[in-house]
């Protein structure tokens, strides 16, 4: 991989001033002491630099799975979505060109793992710890709930729910390698738990009959059912409290830092409240 020096997003004493935080660390062969001495025009001229290593020079390769709305998706043949705007931010906040890269979502992180297809992985990821052995989490940027979706017509309402779902015969569509697949077959363990590539084919399944709900997030499932499919309703609504966060391989922790760098700002300045407030 080809290496690039990005400067700090913000001088260390605004971004903690902005931010809330504790402190940081003085540059190597400096005191704190030395440091605090210097004139406050050359303490915000000398913004530290970080090695970064980057699949192709200048740019900031990002992998994504376009069919989980309003996160990512295809719409009129173009990549659409809160994490594809979010991603352009975080690319120029580092100061490079935003490259996307599609893939199936259950692929990701074995891409980002074995190196050589992306930088980062952005596309609906929710902080888990099993995830966290294989790969390094950003800052998280979202948070989400679980929901689950059935047909207006299927007998299975908000009241029964819990119940009518973890009964033998109940089929759930889930998309493969997600959280809803996890809290799915950890809560209806009498249901057949039944794994889609997106969520996509899953809510195609439901209406066709091929499938009894969908389980999947709730800002997911709103989109899907107000877009697409307003034949199907939300029946169960689980506050799970999953953030969101992009992941980076664990051999490249100074990519990992650059961007939790550039997600701080993008707080700071508000960015990421007014995607939020576009998207959802």
């Amino acid at each position: 991989m080809k290496t690039k020096k990005l400067g700090a997003v913000l001088a260390c004493g605004v971004l903690a001033a902005s931010l809330g935080l504790v402190g940081c660390s003085s540059p190597a062969g400096s005191s704190s002491a030395s440091s605090a001495a210097g004139s406050s025009a050359g303490s915000s001229a000398d913004a530290e630099t970080t090695e970064v290593a980057l699949l192709n020079d200048g740019q900031l390769t990002v992998i994504t799975s376009p069919d989980y709305p309003p996160f990512e998706n295809i719409e009129n043949g173009e990549l659409v979505g809160f994490e594809v705007d979010l991603a352009k931010a975080i690319a120029e906040e580092m100061g490079l060109e935003y490259n996307p890269v599609q893939m199936q979502f259950d692929t990701i992180i074995p891409a980002i793992t074995a190196g050589g297809q992306g930088d980062v992985g952005l596309s609906g990821f929710s902080v888990d710890p099993d995830r966290a052995k294989e790969i390094d989490f950003t800052t998280s940027y979202y948070i989400d709930d679980q929901a689950v979706a059935v047909m207006k017509d299927s007998g299975i309402t908000k009241d029964n729910a819990a119940e009518s779902l973890n009964a033998a015969g109940v089929i759930i569509a889930v998309q493969t390698g997600t959280t809803g697949e996890t809290y799915a077959q950890e809560n209806f363990p009498n249901a057949t738990i039944q794994g889609y590539g997106n969520s996509t084919d899953c809510f195609a399944a439901m209406q066709s009959g091929q499938a009894t709900a969908v389980c999947t997030n709730l800002a997911v499932v709103k989109r899907m059912i107000d877009t697409a499919y307003n034949d199907a309703e939300v029946v169960l609504e689980v506050a799970t409290g999953e953030e969101y966060a992009a992941v980076v391989s664990k051999d490249n922790p100074e990519l990992t830092k650059a961007v939790n760098q550039a997600l701080q700002q993008l707080e700071a300045d508000g960015t990421i409240q007014e995607l939020q407030d576009k998207w959802f």
